[in-house]
């Protein structure tokens, strides 16, 4: 089931590139120590508001919420691996891994969807698309690897929670391509990250985290999350899974760090090293490699 290249497809995952590239610094922002925001409270706070404005907006529109029951199927299926596998695991992690070795084992989500797919269509990858893969996970894991070495090892639990996420996110997405439901994107993400924010809350409930009390600062990276993160770019992501190759859609996850990097610089006046611009290098010639071998290929 290929997909072509197209415009509306590239548009949206390049705003999925900008945003969640971002996301990382307000998040940093939002549930560091004396934010007052323990994470799955504001995970779920946040999908949840994302998810009611997203309502309300549909509403506007004229969108019909009411769907099939195997679109809805479809819908909460992707939804929980999307949010309560792939971001839910990642926050947990997070609690005991830094966030670089946190990127670099999430960096192995765009694998996942080439493996499922030469599964289930019994189609070996090309060796560009594997030799693509390998360069952007290298690029990746130099571009973390200093930010490793500032402490914070993962203990062997939480790296297994990181691998069970990227595998998640990467399911969700794909289950979404393979059974897209003809509901507009806009109603998919809301229902998504409706059933997201219920599954966020169950954990929040199950682990007792305590209530929260945000700083002003706190409140504003959520606001952002909310309104950047979630209300725009996921509902971009719902948009470029649907009209994007998976592969393609999947290069997110080495192009986020990137930007996050970049950002850092410009914000924060973070150091640009040696090991920035060659991972960077190496990042951009994997993902150069995924989309030479579509347009090379006609899309196929």
């Amino acid at each position: 089931m290929s997909k072509q290249i197209s415009v509306k497809g590239m548009l949206n995952l390049i705003v999925v590139y900008l945003i969640w590239g971002s996301t990382y610094l307000f998040i940093r922002v939002t549930v560091r120590e004396g934010s007052g925001f323990p994470p799955f409270s504001m995970a779920a706070s946040r999908t949840f508001c994302a998810a009611a404005i997203l309502f309300l907006l549909a509403a506007c529109l004229g969108y019909r919420l009411k769907r099939p029951g195997p679109e809805m199927r479809v819908i909460l299926f992707s939804g929980m691996l999307l949010w309560i596998g792939g971001n839910g695991l990642v926050v947990w992690a997070e609690r005991h891994a830094n966030s670089g070795y946190a990127a670099l084992v999430v960096g192995t989500a765009p694998m996942w969807p080439v493996i499922m797919q030469s599964f289930i269509d019994r189609e070996l990858p090309s060796p560009l698309l594997i030799l693509s893969l390998l360069i952007g996970f290298a690029g990746l894991a130099v571009l973390v690897t200093p930010i490793m070495r500032l402490g914070g090892r993962a203990d062997a639990t939480s790296t297994l929670a990181l691998m069970f996420a990227a595998a998640s996110w990467a399911g969700g997405s794909f289950l979404l391509q393979r059974r897209p439901p003809k509901a507009e994107p806009l109603v998919i993400s809301a229902y998504q990250q409706l059933f997201g924010s219920f599954g966020l809350l169950s954990v929040m409930l199950l682990t007792g985290e305590p209530w929260p009390h945000p700083t002003a600062a706190a409140w504003w990276g959520w606001a952002y999350l909310v309104v950047a993160g979630s209300l725009i770019s996921f509902t971009s992501y719902v948009v470029a899974v649907r009209t994007l190759p998976i592969t393609v859609v999947m290069t997110y996850a080495y192009v986020n760090p990137v930007i996050a990097v970049m950002l850092g610089r410009l914000v924060l006046g973070e150091p640009i090293t040696s090991s920035t611009v060659f991972g960077t290098v190496l990042i951009l010639l994997g993902v150069s490699g995924i989309f030479w071998k579509r347009f090379g290929s006609g899309g196929k």
